[in-house]
Order: structure tokens, then C-alpha cells, then sequence
């Protein structure tokens, strides 16, 4: 069976098998392959997304609560109909369509209401289609080369910094055999919180000449790096009152999504809810460093008090326990991991804009 949340979470327009046992009672509804089945409610405007059933044999297949089957009166090229309905084209007419407020949905009567276009040549319909379908798995492709690198990444930060009670990691390049020193992050690293002037709302301290990004929470990614833009600039007047970090610094979140770590990739001034190292008891390789803050965050962020919005305090992180090897292992290991971020990030990259040429066509490529 088919239910609406399989629709609305569907990747790459597959159709995700969903068997009932007791299908007996539905065998008057059975989908049969180029039927449409649109998700009748939503919680935003993907109300009305809908996927097509294609490659049906032996599987007795029916829709669920809150879908709405629809069913093409002549032959449509296979996978055509599928990509048409989830265009951009087709989901315009839908918008004046949609009724309610917290929860989206949309009548059989309404969708009754749309037009649907296609060439009337049948070989034309194949060729978007088998366009459309290639292009998804050339996308399909790359997300699994992404999540392979993500998952090595994962098994290499593992493997690569020591387990709890260990002195040294399981993983470790060539050469390097000493134990790894332990020590209160208070006692290795300098740090201090960022600031900015009160209150937040006075507009004298945002944006005009002179303006430099200002870093926040929200500005820091999942990839060790801060966003290309900040959300917000920082004005001139405002700058003596908040911190400045130059790029090459590693910067930690403390309230809110806890734990993100970045290292600046350029100069910024910095908000009281990010701590910011400066600089280091002994020669520290950034990268390193950065990783280790991250995996110690993971931990301890769950301990942190506080309700929907946590927060660590900047004295709570000295009795934090850090490990780290000498200066060239620790190197070798930024080194490493500098590597396998570029290349995730490349491969990130080429999804994207393969993701956006799909958008691309399917906004040219229907009327």
C-alpha cells in the first residue's frame, strides 16, 4: 500500500513498494503501471505531489488514506505524466487550489480543475520521459558516491582519534607510535567568547559602509566552515564593541544547535553565542583541533542544561578531557581529513548543480 507520507518523502521519483497483507478488500482499487497517485495533504505547499506507478508485475498494489489516484483516459509515454505532474509548470495551478492553514490539502474535485499538457507525438513523451529518468539516476549515482564518502569520513573519525580510556587510536599513519597526551581543554587552549553591542535590534549596528560579516549561530555549517554570507553585517560603529577573528580560526557554537564546529574562512567579527580559540599551550594544527573539539561536543552537548534551546558555558569547557598527539601526527591527521572535506564537498557540489539543472529542465522542458 501507498500512503501519503511515501509520496511527499519519495527520492528521485521511485515509488517506494508498500505491501498489505489484506489487500482482498482493496482489489476493486488495484494501480495499475502510468497511474498517478497525488498526496492530498501536506504540511507546506508539497500538497499535490504525486509519483507514478511504473514496473508493476506481480505486486498487488493499492493507495492509502489521503491520496487520490488519477488515471490517464489514453496511452502517455511511461515516466512522462510522473515528472509533468511534479513540475513546477503543473504545481502553479495547484496553489489557488490549496485549502487550510496548518495542514495543506486538496480535493479530487479541485484536482479535477488542473490541465495537464503533453506533446501530441508519443515518441516526443518518450524522449522526456527517458530524459528525465536518466538524469535521476545519474543524481541517484552521485548521492550514493556522497553518502559512501560520508560514511568513511564517519569510520575514519572513529578509527583515527582514541576511544574512551585509550592513549593512542586504533588507526594511525606510519611512523607515529607514542601515546597521545590527555589534558583539560582549559589548560591547552585560549579561549574566550564573541559579543555584541545591546540591543540586538538597534539598527545602527547593522550593515553601511564599512560592513563586515557577523557571525552567528546560523552561520555555521555541518562542514567545519562558516556560510559564504553571513545573515547579517556588522556595522562599522558596532565593530568596537563585538570581537574580531581573523580567518584561520576555529570557532564552536554554545547555544542553540550546539557542537558546530567551523574553521573561518575569512575575516569576521563573531556573536557572544560562539567561542572562539586563539590560541594554544603548545603548536596545535587547527584542522585537528577542530575535529577534536567536534567529536568532544557530540558528547557532550547531550549533558548541556537547558530546554529547546541549550547551552554550554564557556567555563563548563575547561574540565573538558582532550586528546592529542605531537604536532606532525596531528598534521598528518588535518591533512587527511582537508582531503576527504574537499572531496566530499566537490562531490556535494556536482549533486547540487545536477539537482538544479533537473529544475532547470523541467521548468524549459513542459508548458
Amino acid at each position: 500500500m501507498i500512503k501519503y507520507p511515501a509520496i511527499l518523502n519519495v527520492k528521485n521519483d521511485k515509488i517506494p513498494y508498500i505491501t498489505d497483507s489484506s489487500f482482498e478488500k482493496y482489489k476493486s482499487n488495484l494501480l495499475e503501471n502510468g497511474d498517478l497517485i497525488f498526496a492530498d495533504a501536506a504540511e507546506d505547499e508539497t500538497v499535490g505531489k504525486a509519483v507514478e506507478v511504473n514496473g508493476l508485475t506481480e505486486e498487488n498494489l493499492v493507495a492509502g488514506l489521503h491520496t487520490i489516484v488519477a488515471r490517464s483516459k489514453d496511452k502517455k509515454a511511461e515516466f512522462f505524466l510522473g515528472y509533468y505532474i511534479n513540475s513546477n509548470t503543473y504545481h502553479r495551478q495547484l496553489l489557488r487550489l490549496i485549502q487550510g492553514s496548518k495542514v495543506s490539502s486538496i480535493s479530487k474535485g479541485n484536482l479535477q480543475k488542473t490541465l495537464v499538457s503533453f506533446p501530441k507525438d508519443f515518441e516526443e513523451q518518450q524522449k522526456i520521459g527517458s530524459f528525465f529518468k536518466q538524469l535521476d539516476y545519474t543524481i541517484a549515482l552521485h548521492q550514493r558516491k556522497l553518502d559512501l564518502l560520508k560514511e568513511q569520513k564517519k569510520g575514519f573519525l572513529q578509527k583515527m582519534f582514541p576511544k574512551n580510556g585509550a592513549k593512542f587510536p586504533e588507526l594511525r599513519f606510519e611512523g607515529f607510535t607514542d601515546d597521545w597526551e590527555e589534558r583539560k581543554l582549559g589548560d591547552h587552549a585560549k579561549y574566550r567568547r564573541g559579543s555584541f553591542p545591546q540591543p540586538y535590534g538597534n539598527k545602527e549596528w547593522y550593515d553601511g559602509e564599512g560592513a563586515m560579516p557577523f557571525v552567528q549561530v546560523v552561520d555555521v555549517t555541518n562542514n567545519l566552515t562558516l556560510v559564504e554570507n553571513t545573515k547579517q553585517k556588522i556595522s562599522k560603529l558596532a565593530q568596537s564593541k563585538s570581537v574580531f577573528v581573523p580567518k584561520g580560526k576555529v570557532v564552536v557554537t554554545l547555544q542553540g544547535s550546539i557542537g558546530r564546529v567551523a574553521i573561518t574562512q575569512y575575516d569576521s567579527f563573531v556573536d557572544r553565542t560562539l567561542l572562539i580559540f586563539e590560541d594554544y599551550e603548545k603548536e596545535t594544527d587547527e584542522r585537528f583541533w577542530a575535529y577534536t573539539v567536534q567529536k568532544k561536543f557530540e558528547i557532550e552537548k547531550l549533558k548541556a542544561p537547558g530546554g529547546t534551546i541549550k547551552t554550554i558555558t564557556k567555563e563548563a569547557l575547561s574540565s573538558f578531557d582532550v586528546h592529542f598527539p605531537k604536532f606532525e601526527e596531528q598534521q598528518k591527521i588535518g591533512s587527511f581529513f582537508k582531503k576527504l572535506d574537499d572531496t566530499i564537498a566537490l562531490h556535494q557540489s556536482k549533486l547540487d548543480l545536477l539537482k538544479e539543472q533537473k529544475k532547470g529542465f523541467l521548468q524549459k522542458m513542459f508548458i
